[in-house]
């Protein structure tokens, strides 16, 4: 908690367009976020209270930003700093993203250092000293940082990371119960090199510093974790599964953090030592699929008495929020991100009961991979749908506003076009710059209460834990074109997405309605907002936003 102090002059967020450098471009990317953003040393005490926001505590602002950072392929470049460095200056509210620098010929084998010599020059010189000059937040994307332990994976038993079968093989998988220091090694590496350095002296005093992984090695699993002599030796067979997965969670919260350790070690700069930060894809510890289907809980690290090690593991997460390719997953049916991400709102509560500083980002992805077969948008297509930038973004502002995240990134191939992408991708900053740019809607983001339906449960309860069935899952507004039937079924489509903010007191609330129609734009919806009764809407495609006020019962429009 050591820089809380330093940072009381960020305690209110801003976010003006303007001439003005200062107020416009650095409230664009820093001072937006907010305290909370340039976080304190991560904690690791259950006893911590929430963080849920208070009138003196405003949710920090969002900011857009993306996992293609668009370098070496030429028609990728749109997603290049130069490119964030150019929206910034135009008054888009983005996150400056950067690849991760390639490693010195001395690592064996080599991390991709196609960014070597004049190409790295060309890719990070002019951003990152534009990002000095206005001192903006900087994010660099590696892949799986714990990869590099393949330089170990042929070493004796006693120094091997990776899981030793109780034949005495090696396996494939990298193992939480095997030596830890090659994992602090490995954090140095990623750091400890020639052209981090040269970054450092570019931008010697960055006030944030994030180091994101996506996070997708193949690490041992609970189910599996009786293929490892290490766990059997110390745990013998036939444990529960809530044991399994506390100690193979124990196990990554110590390896994870004893890399991240080295990771800040291997840095030179006292202001990138002490600002640095350690996130993860999936590093949140939400399970938005819990309940859906039976074999949930195999995917999930969370027990009686956590909702998950992440956030023990990782001072913050990008969460999919992703209408996958490979599964039926839409946005117009009750398998869809609007109705999964219902339950992490309770789960992001309990995250932050463990470590109340952790960033909450949302990863945003359509599906689309026109190359291939399964491609989404072909798939809508196939049902007489088109998929546009408006839809996506109604789809991506639901997700907003029902968990107000601190940023919001979008997946892209690292091969797909900037100019067949940038009209979805602007969509996403567009919703961005809403929140900024609409002080009305400010004013809801960093104060509003997410207003839970009580008259319903959420769809999904299969196998659903019992320490949590009082919590609070089910945020979308009865509409009179839903279905009227409870449960609804998985493949049932959803007419109406709409959830409700609240602010004040009886007789004199307040309430922001989000809603939007995925397929159609709907006249004269009938919403139901509970503890105050039935309202009237039109509800486009593309979304919109009405302010509804308890006193003299009228309803606004809200133009973002």
């Amino acid at each position: 908690m050591q820089m809380r102090a330093s940072l009381d002059r960020w305690t209110h967020p801003v976010a003006v367009r303007g001439k003005f450098v200062v107020a416009c471009r650095i409230a664009s990317a820093m001072l937006i976020i907010g305290v909370q953003a340039v976080m304190a040393a991560p904690s690791t005490s259950s006893d911590n209270p929430s963080v849920a926001p208070k009138e003196t505590q405003p949710h920090p602002l969002p900011l857009a930003g993306s996992w293609n950072c668009g370098f070496v392929e030429p028609q990728t470049s749109g997603f290049a700093p130069a490119n964030q460095i150019k929206l910034i200056d135009d008054g888009h509210h983005l996150i400056l993203t950067f690849t991760h620098p390639s490693f010195p010929e001395a690592v064996n084998p080599p991390v991709d250092n196609r960014l070597s010599g004049a190409g790295f020059n060309d890719y990070y010189e002019a951003a990152i000293k534009r990002a000095a000059a206005l001192k903006l937040p900087i994010v660099f994307i590696a892949s799986q940082w714990e990869s590099l332990l393949h330089r170990y994976h042929d070493l004796p038993a006693q120094q091997n990371p990776y899981v030793i079968h109780p034949d005495g093989t090696i396996g494939n998988e990298v193992s939480p119960f095997g030596p830890t220091e090659p994992w602090r090694e490995v954090g140095r590496f990623w750091t400890d090199n020639d052209n981090l350095k040269k970054l450092q002296q570019w931008y010697p005093d960055p006030p944030l510093v994030i180091f994101l992984s996506n996070n997708e090695n193949n690490n041992l699993r609970w189910v599996d974790v009786e293929t490892s002599d290490r766990y059997l030796k110390k745990y013998g067979k036939d444990r529960d599964d809530d044991f399994r997965r506390k100690v193979v969670g124990d196990g990554w919260i110590e390896r994870f953090r004893l890399l991240q350790a080295g990771m800040r070690e291997g840095l030179t700069n006292s202001s990138w030592k002490q600002n640095a930060r350690f996130f993860g894809y999936g590093g949140d510890a939400g399970m938005e699929a819990m309940g859906r289907w039976g074999g949930w809980r195999h995917y999930s690290l969370e027990t009686r008495d956590r909702i998950g090690p992440q956030p023990l593991m990782w001072d913050g997460g990008s969460a999919s929020y992703y209408t996958h390719n490979w599964n039926p997953s839409t946005d117009f049916r009750v398998w869809s991100p609007q109705i999964e991400f219902q339950n992490v709102v309770f789960q992001n509560k309990l995250a932050r009961q463990l470590n109340p500083d952790l960033w909450y980002e949302l990863s945003m992805w359509d599906g689309n991979e026109p190359k291939l077969a399964n491609d989404k948008r072909k798939y809508y297509a196939s049902l007489g749908q088109t998929f546009t930038p408006e839809r996506y973004g109604a789809m991506v502002q639901f997700g907003m506003w029902l968990l107000r995240p601190q940023s919001v990134r979008e997946f892209r191939g690292y091969t797909e076009s900037w100019e067949e992408q940038k009209p979805y991708f602007m969509a996403i900053v567009d919703v961005v710059d809403h929140v900024h740019d609409n002080a009305t809607l400010r004013k809801w983001w960093q104060y509003g209460k997410l207003v839970p339906n009580r008259a319903h449960e959420h769809h999904y309860q299969t196998d659903f834990p019992e320490q949590y069935k009082n919590e609070d899952r089910w945020f979308l507004l009865d509409a009179d074109v839903n279905f009227q039937e409870y449960p609804w079924e998985l493949f049932w489509e959803v007419r109406v997405f709409s959830i409700a903010l609240v602010r004040g007191e009886a007789p004199k609330r307040e309430w922001l309605v989000y809603a939007h129609s995925p397929l159609a734009d709907r006249k004269e919806v009938q919403l139901t907002i509970p503890e105050y009764g039935k309202v009237t809407v039109d509800v486009p495609i593309a979304g919109a936003f009405h302010e509804v006020h308890e006193n003299d019962r009228s309803v606004t429009l809200i133009q973002p």
